[in-house]
């Protein structure tokens, strides 16, 4: 609104005020600084060309008839007043430019995942290879704004395509069953507080991930591509669907990774799997995130290709040790050390040097079968331990030794790297190393079941520490819906008649000699209910194993009897 001085007025959300002057040049110069003042308020922008007196206004949103001017003139001028047409600002249309309707990323990482590249006949990528994948989209239909999209192989042709996953019939309508991103997924994982004493995963997206090779970020939307009657809503929206075609995927990064990488007995200090473990967090960081119970309901953990002997990975073995001790409810397996160790002292050592009974030791290293490379590679005992546990566990249960030609062959192992005598497997055994035996007519098998626990006890043995751990496992999955029920006699006797059948359970599958449970009025006295605390003990003998058979022969003279 134009008045004789805009200072004496104050500015709304719906008005602003520009001084006339004394010239029509003045009052529309004035305007324009106006109109350009109110930016955040309006989507016009205008400059004032003197010649002509002309005021231009200029729509700032794409589209056609976003503004609308209403007529209006200014007299009581000199020179030659300018004034507004009445009708709408013209020009605009609703074409956009070309981008990326979506954007698809491999799900794993790492340079090998690169399929970019030039292409040769039929399309074949000189980078592509069976571990990457390319893309292709096909059947866009922009009446119904639909489109099928193909993952494949990253080596196939034009003409043989080998599809590993179709999605037919996407949307980028959000509101649609088969939106892109609801059918692919867009969700992922970034390390936050990386290298601090507390990192955690950080899940950004919507959707959970149902592709296996890639997930997608959506850029532009069709949102409500069809109205009521099936039609186009807005013919403008065709223009977001993607383009038929094919491409592959680059930007991927090895990062930190050392090449070449150090797989099986190549491993060293400063080269394991690409990972130099003096520098970085990657291991850290994932041994501080199993410490979340809530998160990760594990019961074993292995770290094949980190060894104690070497001095860079025993720092981040000593994080596993403290954090599986932290946990008290999984079981840890190491590797002592290298290939290529044949010294039983040095073995030997490296056992004596840790005292915990959450972890045990195997060796020696053993050689297994690769289907991907084709021929046997050498693989730390820490590769097959966990098979042997599984099939223990399936055949008989936690609280067996996994061990013994009964439970603990390993039918994938071709041979050990030292066939062990009996005298080594005493002596590794002696120092708390369960050694990995060959036996004619029966294999590759393991001979051992001691954790590193220096002291004598019952927990020096794996079957009772996990025997333990399945228990504690087993009480706290089932008992916690206990918790912030009253302190009564009756939520007692309830914990009773889920721990004390449970109990009776393994006993009777030869898991213990004997056992108590008690929570009663004597451990949980007025005191300890007072602290909203509910306290019970459970009494353990558990069943031992016959490690060493031992029988006496006795020759006995002709006609002597035999003793009762």
């Amino acid at each position: 609104m134009g008045v004789v001085s805009a200072s004496l007025f104050d500015n709304s959300s719906t008005e602003r005020y520009y001084s006339l002057g004394t010239t029509i040049d003045s009052a529309g110069a004035a305007l324009a600084t106006a109109i350009g003042a109110a930016s955040s308020l309006t989507t016009v922008s205008a400059s004032y060309q003197a010649t002509g007196n002309i005021l231009e206004l200029t729509g700032s949103t794409a589209g056609v008839n976003t503004v609308a001017i209403s007529s209006g003139s200014s007299s009581g001028f000199t020179q030659t007043p300018f004034f507004f047409s009445g009708s709408a600002l013209q020009g605009g249309t609703n074409s956009t430019t070309s981008a990326n309707c979506f954007t698809l990323t491999t799900l794993t990482d790492g340079s090998d995942m690169n399929s970019s590249g030039p292409e040769g006949t039929n399309n074949l990528l000189a980078s592509g290879s069976e571990n990457n994948v390319r893309w292709e989209v096909n059947n866009v239909n922009t009446t119904k704004g639909t489109f099928n999209l193909l993952i494949r192989r990253g080596d196939d042709t034009s003409n043989r395509k080998q599809i590993v996953e179709q999605f037919n019939n996407l949307t980028l309508d959000p509101n649609t069953p088969n939106y892109i991103a609801r059918q692919i997924g867009d969700q992922t994982f970034t390390v936050q507080d990386s290298g601090e004493a507390d990192p955690f995963l950080q899940l950004t997206g919507d959707f959970g991930n149902r592709s296996k090779y890639v997930r997608v970020t959506v850029h532009q939307k069709t949102l409500n591509y069809l109205d009521a009657n099936g039609n186009v809503r807005d013919n403008s929206l065709s223009g977001s669907l993607p383009s038929a075609g094919s491409g592959s995927f680059n930007g991927g990064s090895d990062g930190t990774v050392a090449h070449p990488i150090a797989f099986n007995e190549n491993i060293s200090n400063t080269n394991t799997q690409g990972f130099n473990l003096a520098s970085g967090n990657e291991y850290s960081d994932a041994i501080k995130l199993l410490k979340n119970q809530d998160e990760y309901d594990i019961n074993l953990l292995t770290l094949p290709g980190l060894i104690d002997n070497f001095t860079n990975h025993a720092t981040i073995l000593t994080e596993a040790v403290n954090m599986v001790e932290d946990r008290a409810d999984c079981f840890l397996v190491l590797d002592p050390v290298e290939h290529g160790t044949t010294s039983l002292t040095t073995v030997t050592g490296k056992a004596e040097s840790r005292d915990s009974n959450y972890v045990a030791e195997y060796w020696p290293w053993v050689k297994i079968p690769d289907p991907d490379l084709g021929r046997n590679v050498w693989v730390p005992a820490s590769t097959v331990i966990p098979s042997v546990y599984a099939f223990n566990d399936r055949v008989a249960a936690p609280w067996f030794a996994p061990a013994g030609l009964n439970r603990g062959g390993i039918d994938i192992a071709v041979r050990t790297e030292r066939k062990l005598t009996h005298a080594n497997r005493d002596t590794l055994y002696e120092s708390n190393v369960n050694p990995i035996a060959t036996f004619p007519n029966a294999g590759v098998t393991v001979f051992g079941q001691k954790t590193l626990q220096k002291k004598a006890s019952a927990l020096d043995r794996v079957n009772v520490r996990r025997l333990l751990i399945a228990a504690k496992k087993f009480i706290a999955s089932t008992t916690k819906f206990l918790i912030f029920e009253n302190n009564t006699a009756a939520t007692r006797n309830r914990f009773l008649s889920i721990v004390n059948p449970y109990f009776e359970s393994v006993q009777q599958r030869q898991g213990l000699y004997a056992f108590k449970v008690v929570m009663d009025e004597t451990n949980n006295t007025p005191d300890v209910i007072d602290r909203n605390e509910m306290r019970g003990q459970i009494f353990l003998q558990p069943a031992k194993t016959a490690e060493f058979i031992i029988i006496d022969f006795n020759i006995m003279p002709t006609g002597a009897a035999f003793p009762e």
